[in-house]
C-alpha cells in the first residue's frame, strides 16, 4: 500500500541563540556603521570649519605682523631721514654709500635702499652695483615720493633697468630749518629672497599644504609660493581678491586659480590696504577622513567581536546597571556638583564599579577644585596670582566698573633678602601679604604680581577712596611687628578706571608709573598718577 503522505521532514531550526546572535550583531553592525557615517560628516563639517577658523585666525595675527613689520620699516626709514637730515660737509658718495650698506645690512628690511636729493638725483644707491647713482630718478612712484614729501608706499610695478618687481617705501628728508633735501627709499624685491618669506615662509614650509598669498589693493599678487604669480592682477579671477577689494575680511570654501577646492581666511592689512589670504586644499581634509575611517576601523575590528559576544551572553543581565552608570556620568559630565546617592546593584561587578566611578568622580571634582584654587592663588602669599588679576582687572573693564589700581613694591627688598637671607626674605612678603590683605575688604582683590611686587584692585573706590586706602596700608606695613630687625616700608602708585585709561595695560602702566615717582621721591609713600602723566 502506497501511503499519500509524504514522510515528516523535520527542517533545520535556527535557535534562539542564534537568532538572538543575529539581532545583536546586525545591530551592532547598523548602529556602527551610522555611527561612522555620521560621525564621518560631523567630523568633516568640524574639520572645514576648524581649518577655515585656523586660517582666518592665521591671517589675522600675519595682518597684525605685518603691520608691525611695516612700521619698523618705515620707522628705519624715518631714523635713517633724520640723520641724514643732521648738517655736515658734503659728504662724498661713498660715504652715503657705506652709511646705507649700513642701514640696510643692520635692519634686514630692504633689498635695496637709495638716498635722493630735492632735484631727483640719485646721490647714493645700496648694494651700488645696481648702478643708478649720479642718475635722476625715472619710476612714477619715486617721482610720487619726490613730489609728496611724505612717507610713502607705492603699488607694485616693474623696475625699467632691472625689471624686478617690487614695492617700494620712502620718508622724505628735511634739514634742521625744515627745508626738503630729497628722500631716502627702501624696496622690497618680491620675487627674490626678501623679508615677507624669511619672517613667514617658514611656518608654512613645515605645513607642507597650506600656503598663503598677498595682494595688493588693486589685486596684483605681493607674494605667492609660486614666484610666476608675483605682479599678475588676478582680482578678476579669484572671489576671494574680490571680497578684500571690497574691504572684507572672512573665511570661505572656493575654487583657486588652479581648480583646486580650497578654504581660504583673508583680511586686510591696516597699514597698507593689502590683503592677506591663508589658504588649505580641502583635499587636506578628505585625507585626514580616510586616515581616521581606516584607523577606527582597525581599532574597533577587533574590540568589535569581543563586544558582540559579551554583549550577546550579558545584555539582559546586566544591561540596567550601566544604563545608571552611564546616566551618573552624563549627568556629571553635564555639570552636576555632586554625584547622586545611587542605590545598591544586585549584580556584584556593577555595584563595585558604580561605587568606584561615584568615588573617581567626587576625587576628580576635589581635584579640579583644588587645581582651580591653585592656578588662581600665589603659592607663598596666598594672595590671588598675577594671571587672577590680568583676568579681574579686564573683566572689571568690560563691566565697566570703576576702581582703583594700587601697585605696590617692598622698599629695597634686596637688602633684606642679602642681609637676612632668602628664607627671611619669603617670610616678610608673606608678612607684608598679610597686612595687604587685611587691610581690603571682601569686594576688593588683592594679588603678588611677581617679585617683591603686590597689586590691589579697590572696587568703586574713587580718588580720595583710593589714595585713603593705600595710605592705610602703608602705614600699617611700617608700623606691622615682623620677624625681622629692620623697618619694612612699601611704596605705592595709584590710577583710576575709567579716570587714567580705559585699557588694562595702560592703567597698569599709569599705576606703575606713579609707583617709580615714589620710589624717586624717598619711597615710603604714594603718588597718585598725575593727569599730565596720562596725555
Amino acid at each position: 500500500m502506497i501511503s499519500l503522505f509524504k514522510p515528516y521532514q523535520e527542517k533545520q531550526k535556527i535557535s534562539l541563540t542564534a537568532v538572538f546572535t543575529g539581532f545583536v550583531i546586525l545591530s551592532v553592525l547598523l548602529t556602527l556603521t551610522i555611527s561612522i557615517i555620521s560621525s564621518t560628516q560631523t567630523q568633516k563639517k568640524s574639520l572645514i570649519n576648524n581649518t577655515l577658523s585656523l586660517n582666518l585666525s592665521t591671517a589675522v595675527q600675519m595682518s597684525k605682523t605685518m603691520d608691525s613689520l611695516f612700521q619698523f620699516m618705515q620707522s628705519s626709514l624715518k631714523n635713517a631721514a633724520v640723520s641724514f637730515g643732521e648738517p655736515e660737509e658734503s659728504p662724498q658718495k661713498e660715504e652715503l654709500e657705506s652709511r646705507l650698506d649700513l642701514i640696510r645690512n643692520s635692519s634686514g628690511y630692504f633689498n635695496s635702499m637709495a638716498l635722493v636729493d630735492e632735484t631727483g638725483m640719485v646721490r647714493a644707491i645700496s648694494p651700488k652695483t645696481i648702478g643708478t647713482a649720479g642718475s635722476h630718478i625715472t619710476s612714477h612712484a619715486a617721482n610720487t615720493a619726490l613730489q609728496s614729501r611724505k612717507a610713502f608706499i607705492s603699488e607694485v610695478y616693474m623696475t625699467s633697468k632691472t625689471k624686478r618687481i617690487i614695492v617700494f617705501l620712502s620718508e622724505p628728508i628735511f634739514d634742521q630749518e625744515g627745508n626738503y633735501k630729497g628722500f631716502i627709499s627702501g624696496t622690497i624685491y618680491l620675487q627674490d629672497k626678501n623679508i615677507l618669506n624669511q619672517i613667514f615662509g617658514s611656518q608654512f614650509e613645515k605645513n607642507g599644504t597650506s600656503y598663503f598669498y598677498i595682494v595688493d589693493s588693486k589685486g596684483q599678487v605681493l607674494y605667492h609660493p609660486n614666484s610666476d604669480r608675483i605682479g599678475k592682477d588676478i582680482s578678476s579671477a579669484n572671489i576671494i581678491v574680490q571680497q578684500l577689494e571690497q574691504g572684507k575680511s572672512g573665511k570661505q570654501q572656493y575654487i583657486n586659480l588652479d581648480g583646486v577646492d580650497s578654504l581660504a581666511g583673508y583680511t586686510q592689512i591696516s597699514s597698507t590696504s593689502w590683503g592677506i589670504v591663508v589658504v588649505s586644499p580641502t583635499q587636506k581634509i578628505y585625507d585626514q577622513l580616510y586616515k581616521h575611517f581606516v584607523l577606527l576601523l582597525l581599532r574597533i575590528a577587533i574590540p568589535l567581536v569581543v563586544l558582540t559576544l559579551i554583549v550577546v551572553w550579558t545584555a539582559r543581565q546586566i544591561a540596567n546597571p550601566f544604563v545608571s552608570l552611564a546616566n551618573l556620568v552624563q549627568n556629571f559630565e553635564q555639570g552636576s556638583v555632586e554625584p547622586p546617592k545611587l542605590r545598591a546593584h544586585w549584580n556584584r561587578e556593577a555595584d563595585l564599579l558604580t561605587r568606584t566611578v561615584v568615588s573617581a568622580l567626587s576625587n576628580f571634582r576635589r581635584q579640579n577644585e583644588q587645581l582651580t584654587h591653585e592656578a588662581m592663588t600665589d603659592a607663598l602669599t596666598g594672595m590671588m596670582n598675577r594671571r587672577t588679576f590680568e583676568d579681574t582687572i579686564q573683566r572689571w573693564i568690560d563691566q565697566l566698573i570703576p576702581f582703583g589700581v594700587l601697585v605696590m613694591d617692598i622698599d629695597r627688598f634686596k637688602t633684606i633678602n642679602d642681609t637676612y637671607g632668602h628664607q627671611m626674605g619669603d617670610l616678610v612678603l608673606k608678612q607684608v601679604a598679610g597686612v595687604i590683605q587685611a587691610g581690603v575688604t571682601a569686594q576688593d582683590i588683592s594679588s603678588r604680581y611677581g617679585g617683591e611686587e603686590f597689586v590691589v584692585l579697590l572696587r568703586h573706590a574713587d580718588s580720595s577712596e583710593a589714595y585713603l586706602k593705600a595710605e592705610q596700608i602703608r602705614k600699617s606695613v611700617e608700623q606691622a611687628f615682623l620677624q625681622v630687625d629692620y623697618t619694612v616700608t612699601i611704596s605705592i602708585g595709584i590710577a583710576l578706571y575709567p579716570q587714567h585709561s580705559s585699557a588694562a595695560a595702560e592703567l597698569f602702566h599709569l599705576a606703575d608709573t606713579a609707583l617709580y615717582r615714589a620710589k624717586e621721591d624717598g619711597r615710603n609713600r604714594t603718588v597718585m598718577i598725575r593727569a599730565q602723566d596720562n596725555s
